[in-house]
């Protein structure tokens, strides 16, 4: 990373942190410069930098401000209430009835689960794919599908010693992307009728799984900042039989929320001391913003308690379908389970994308994605703020792609989506998020894609449908 970038970043987490406010100017050029000991051009670059990702503005003969929706004027949601009790889970014809929605290219895709394709390097993916397949020997096309591509692997391996944690090779297993990991990991450690707490609200994939596999939910409320209620979850431990736990420890969908470093300690504990393996869903891992990654709860992991499930599909090839899972003490038996079923993602998928990591500057993506992320979301928090009604309350998440908006009571959310749909809009509304259907005033809205006139008239149209309720 260069100067300028890094001295950017500095200047960004003083904006995301609070240190600087919305409408506050920050350091002058020459201040700056002397402040922090940089040249002038460093600190002109990074100023432009942070221009391009809608951080700050300049003023004619005034200098640069923070913008006023880097932190939006609408309030945070509240936590979810409450819920010990086990539910049985049935889901899918509502979710199915969402992502039907999507598959019209005209509609604007604030429902999807995906960024746009646009901010994929989908050209140097194609040439990497080809010069895979020019340097795969006939043997590995056999020989990788079991064990997956080793130079793959060994990428994966690298990536994880730099969030701290020490894993061996042996540990990785290469599935069709995360969802499949997520399965087997579940398949691993239960039986049909077993509890599994997950979060409340969940991504509706989760629920999905459990419906598939005969399991109940047993729902553990989530903060939209700081993550799942330990406390709930620790009297859930004690009263009920829960077989496993499932969650987004970092950047949670649909609500953005990450634990703390404190929590995810504090979860590791309680998990270990029960002796219930967690299923660690880190898909959005590398969508952060800020200088660094946050840690996942496998660094913890001294007992292999944790099986932490990863994916390319978000940050760089959804088609690809490529994820992994660090199964810990139970990597052994996700291997035969997974050769039970699919036996192996594509061979030339995982080759292209070894070539990638290895020569196509994976982190140098990475930073141009999450700037532009960061970017759009600033714009959907301001466009939210300018159309929806009094009352409404959204979250600010440090990353992702996700906003989780929580409307008036007399809203009606599946109402909501069908309106909005025959106006060519494509929201996710909040009763898929939960097996118990609650959420009902609630919707998540996707920002992955890059924020245009059309985006913006959306907007509009939704704020326009809020008030006919």
């Amino acid at each position: 990373m260069k100067r300028y970038e890094r001295f950017a970043d500095e200047i960004a987490e003083m904006i995301r942190s609070g240190v600087l406010a919305p409408g506050e100017k920050v350091p002058s050029v020459r201040h700056a410069s002397r402040t922090y000991g940089v040249s002038p051009s460093t600190v002109f670059q990074a100023y432009y930098l942070l221009e391009d990702r809608g951080l700050i503005q300049a003023r004619a003969r005034s200098g640069y401000f923070v913008r006023e929706h880097v932190r939006s004027a609408l309030a945070e949601p509240d936590q979810a209430a409450v819920l010990v009790d086990s539910t049985e889970v049935s889901v899918s014809e509502l979710v199915f009835s969402v992502l039907a929605s999507l598959k019209n290219p005209d509609t604007v895709p604030f429902g999807s689960a995906f960024p746009s394709p646009e901010l994929f390097p989908l050209p140097r993916l194609a040439r990497s794919m080809g010069q895979a397949l020019r340097s795969l020997s006939p043997h590995a096309v056999i020989a990788d599908m079991t064990s997956g591509n080793p130079a793959l692997r060994r990428q994966i391996a690298l990536r994880y010693s730099v969030s701290g944690v020490r894993l061996g090779a042996e540990e990785l297993v290469i599935t069709n992307g995360a969802m499949e990991a997520l399965n087997l990991c579940l398949q691993c450690v239960t039986e049909p009728g077993d509890l599994v707490a997950i979060e409340a609200p969940a991504f509706y994939a989760c629920l999905q799984v459990l419906e598939r596999l005969k399991l109940k939910a047993v729902e553990i409320p989530v903060h939209p900042r700081d993550g799942m209620d330990l406390g709930v979850l620790s009297h859930s431990l004690e009263r009920l039989p829960i077989k496993a736990c499932w969650l987004m420890s970092n950047l949670q969908n649909p609500l953005g929320a990450s634990l703390s470093p404190a929590n995810k300690h504090a979860l590791y504990a309680l998990l270990k001391h029960h002796q219930v393996p967690l299923i660690e869903d880190d898909v959005y891992a590398e969508l952060y913003c800020g200088a660094r990654a946050p840690n996942p709860v496998k660094s913890l992991d001294d007992d292999g308690l944790v099986m932490h499930c990863g994916s390319f599909s978000k940050s760089l090839a959804p088609g690809y379908r490529v994820g992994w899972v660090a199964g810990g003490r139970y990597a052994e038996q996700i291997s035969r389970l997974k050769l039970m079923t699919t036996i192996s993602p594509s061979v030339p998928a995982q080759a292209a994308i070894a070539d990638y990591l290895q020569h196509g500057g994976y982190d140098r993506h990475l930073r141009k994605l999450r700037h532009s992320l960061e970017m759009q979301q600033g714009a959907m928090l301001a466009s939210a703020a300018r159309h929806f009604p009094p009352g409404t309350k959204v979250s600010q998440p440090a990353g992702g792609y996700f906003l989780w908006c929580e409307f008036p009571e007399r809203v009606n959310a599946l109402q909501l989506f069908r309106m909005a749909l025959e106006q060519g809009i494509s929201i996710a509304p909040g009763p898929i998020f939960s097996a118990t259907r609650r959420f009902a005033n609630c919707v998540r809205l996707n920002y992955g894609s890059p924020w245009t006139q059309a985006s913006e008239d959306a907007m509009a149209v939704l704020g326009h449908l809020l008030a006919s309720f």
